[in-house]
């Protein structure tokens, strides 16, 4: 899509007003490097040209946020005492529905018939007391509550909000920064750009638009520096809010809604924060956040205010009309005081008085009824219907992320639902991974390190194995070991996926990619991890303990090492999606990997297992690749592993001196009407894969049966994603 590169003119109020483009600022950036012969541009501030509504840039059409009579109540369950152990039963004898339902649940409003409007160049702030339901309504706007438990309407331009036009022109911006702590700013909001912008749009386009946004966040300084972690030093806290704010916002949504984006900030970096907050609705967007307590200093900047008190407004208007609306209700302000602290103050006071804020309630309805009768907007007379105010927008270059100039006869069906291919989708994102993990070797050098170590220890315990019957013993431990071992490895992949979960949905929520191309770019980044552990521990083990096959057998038990790897790594990413918590999900990968082990073959073969838990032996991860191995080292025919008196080594009757246990040989050899010697060879390989019960799949059967379950729970892992994360309340 080709950005407008020119400056649309509008009328507004009789008045040609000329607004700078987004393609113009890029165009500006363009021109600032040319000029300073860097291929980064010197810092500045971008001004955005003419104002309306106290500095505000708007799109060529208004647009206007709307919400009517919004109502959302949740189900709490009761503490339990000793009353409900006796519920009333009904003349049938049974328990009475509405008794139960009683005795164990209750209703608690968080949102009560909540009404107001934001304005497209001005902010909303939602504010109010912890509990009061600032972060619900947020939720409420954002479309993040299912439609079954949310009353009321929520519309744009006088039209409902379709739940795909709001994830295309909109952004939520949680109130946890939820960012990959090795990528700088820079790289940071790079991928931002490569997933929300179209792949249309040139690459140094996508890098103007970041150099861009770095300047209209004050990210210069720290636009080569890392986010940081515990572990890494990285950029302040008002940074990388600001960073987590730009993440949603270089696609230039028309609605940005925030959760408290100043929480946790000192007041400077608050300040700060909110100033951004301003330039973006001054771009033309409508800005609506929730905000704990402002200082003196933010207030100034807001130019609407909602205030609740649980779950009621209790206040909605400009912060000049506070003391207004307070001296009409019989509480003026007393001079010299804080408006909106003596606001929150008395807000407190009626809530801990005999009749709550019942009368703030009311008032407030009826003082927002006189304003709304004497200053309702007509959007049919203005024109702006939600159609036209959006192809205007897209005309401008404003939804960058969207659609093409093209698309305006028909915007909200022609606006594609990702902004890219699939295949573009995995190769940013794998890069994103992989550059994240290169800048921390340490974990794959611990994984790396404890996979050798445990190589090194199986190959000096089961050093170059004999083919006597106690080697074939020791060669059943080792495979069964070293089986498991491959599995329970894997399990230091779980806290991969617990601590991206809430970077994915808060990315996939507006859909900045495909759950299945995040699924398909973490195969791609793993495998080579896999392929290198898999060798070292396959060089490690397989010549030191003196295994069959030479380089072909060398070969096939590499692969299936591998495919172990695989299938390990494939199961405890999908528990890492299941589970939500580290330690949880350690504990469940433990006990199931055990089972998998018990139930593999080695401790009880197969024809001895109990009927009722044969299915457990044929679902059991270790099973395949155990099997597989014991066939790559047992399958030649012509490979002798007892012979003449060694078949007494396994017997009491290994004590006896040679000539007692030729003695014996001959009187069976009589016994049975056969010849066998001290060279006679009475078990070979397939007798014991046959001992063994290990017959019914091949090797090769049994390799791609481990790599088929790597798979398997790999889709397990996409559709629990397709339907379990659905990023709303319900």
């Amino acid at each position: 899509m080709e950005t407008e590169l020119e400056e649309v003119e509008y009328q507004y109020n009789g008045a040609s007003v000329m607004s700078p483009t987004l393609g113009e600022l890029l165009r500006r950036v363009e021109q600032s490097r040319r000029m300073s012969g860097d291929e980064t541009p010197a810092h500045e501030i971008i001004e955005l040209g003419n104002t309306l509504y106290g500095g505000a840039a708007r799109s060529s059409l208004p647009f206007v946020l709307s919400f009517n009579n919004l109502t959302y109540k949740v189900k709490v369950r009761r503490k339990l005492t000793f009353s409900t152990c006796f519920r009333r039963k009904n003349r049938l004898g049974a328990v009475d529905e509405q008794t139960e339902s009683n005795a164990f649940s209750d209703t608690k409003t968080l949102l009560n018939d909540i009404s107001g409007e934001a304005r497209d160049g001005e902010m909303l702030a939602v504010l109010g007391a912890s509990g009061s339901g600032k972060s619900t309504l947020i939720d409420a706007l954002a479309n993040r509550i299912s439609k079954d438990s949310l009353k009321g309407s929520v519309s744009l331009n006088g039209e409902a909000l379709e739940s795909r036009l709001l994830k295309v022109i909109s952004a939520y911006v949680m109130q946890d920064d939820l960012l990959y702590p090795m990528l700088t700013v820079e790289e940071t909001l790079m991928f931002a750009a490569e997933f929300r912008l179209p792949r249309s749009l040139s690459k140094s386009k996508k890098k103007a638009r970041v150099q861009a946004l770095i300047d209209q966040l004050g990210l210069r300084r720290a636009a080569k520096t890392v986010i940081g972690d515990e572990g890494h030093r990285g950029v302040s806290g008002g940074e990388r809010r600001r960073v987590s704010i730009g993440i949603d916002i270089i696609h230039d949504p028309i609605i940005l809604f925030l959760d408290e984006p100043t929480s946790g900030l000192d007041s400077t970096s608050a300040f700060m924060v909110v100033k951004v907050l301003q330039r973006i609705a001054q771009t033309g967007s409508i800005v609506v956040f929730s905000i704990h307590q402002p200082s003196f200093r933010i207030i100034g900047l807001l130019d609407r205010l909602l205030i609740l008190s649980h779950g009621q407004a209790v206040f909605n208007g400009t912060p000049d009309t506070i003391p207004f609306f307070l001296e009409q209700f019989g509480h003026p302000v007393p001079e010299n005081e804080n408006r909106l602290e003596f606001a929150l103050d008395l807000i407190r006071e009626l809530e801990g008085s005999t009749n709550g804020n019942k009368s703030l309630v009311e008032f407030n309805k009826s003082w927002q009824q006189e304003r709304k009768n004497s200053s309702k907007l007509d959007f049919h007379c203005l024109g702006s219907s939600l159609k036209d105010a959006i192809s205007a927008s897209i005309s401008k270059g404003k939804l960058v992320s969207g659609t093409t100039t093209n698309n305006s006869a028909n915007s909200k069906s022609t606006m594609p639902t990702y902004a890219n291919p699939f295949w573009t989708e995995i190769k940013v994102l794998a890069k994103r991974s992989v550059i994240n993990s290169w800048r921390m070797p340490e974990l794959f050098g611990m994984r790396l390190g404890s996979v050798m170590v445990t190589g090194f220890i199986i190959a000096t315990m089961f050093w170059q194995l004999d083919d006597s019957p106690r080697g074939v013993q020791e060669r059943l431990g080792f495979f069964a070991f070293a089986m498991s071992t491959a599995f329970y490895t894997c399990a230091d992949a779980l806290p991969v996926f617990i601590q991206e979960r809430y970077i994915f949905m808060r990315e996939t929520a507006y859909n900045a990619y495909r759950r299945s191309s995040y699924v398909l770019a973490r195969i791609i980044v793993v495998i080579p991890s896999l392929i290198f552990l898999a060798t070292a521990f396959s060089l490690t083990t397989f010549w030191a303990v003196g295994l069959s096959g030479g380089l072909s057998g060398f070969w096939f038990y590499f692969l299936v090492v591998l495919a172990a790897f695989w299938a390990g790594s494939s199961f405890v990413t999908f528990i890492s999606g299941v589970v939500r918590h580290v330690m949880l999900g350690y504990t469940v990968v433990v006990a199931l990997l055990a089972y998998c082990f018990l139930f593999s073959g080695f401790f009880i073969n197969r024809d001895r297992l109990p009927p009722y838990w044969i299915w457990f032996h044929y679902i059991s991860l270790v099973k395949y690749p155990f099997e597989a191995v014991m066939q790559n080292e047992f399958g030649d025919p012509a490979k002798c592993f007892v012979r003449g008196t060694q078949i007494f080594d396994s017997t009491p009757l290994k004590v006896l001196p040679s000539e007692k246990k030729l003695e014996l040989l001959e009187t069976i050899s009589k016994s049975l009407g056969m010849s066998i010697t001290s060279g006679t060879c009475l078990t070979t390989g397939r007798d014991i894969l046959v001992q063994e019960a290990i017959t019914q799949l091949s090797k090769w059967n049994c390799f791609w049966a481990t790599v088929a379950l790597g798979f398997f729970f790999r889709i397990l892992l996409y559709f629990h994603l397709l339907f379990s994360n659905k990023n709303k309340r319900s």
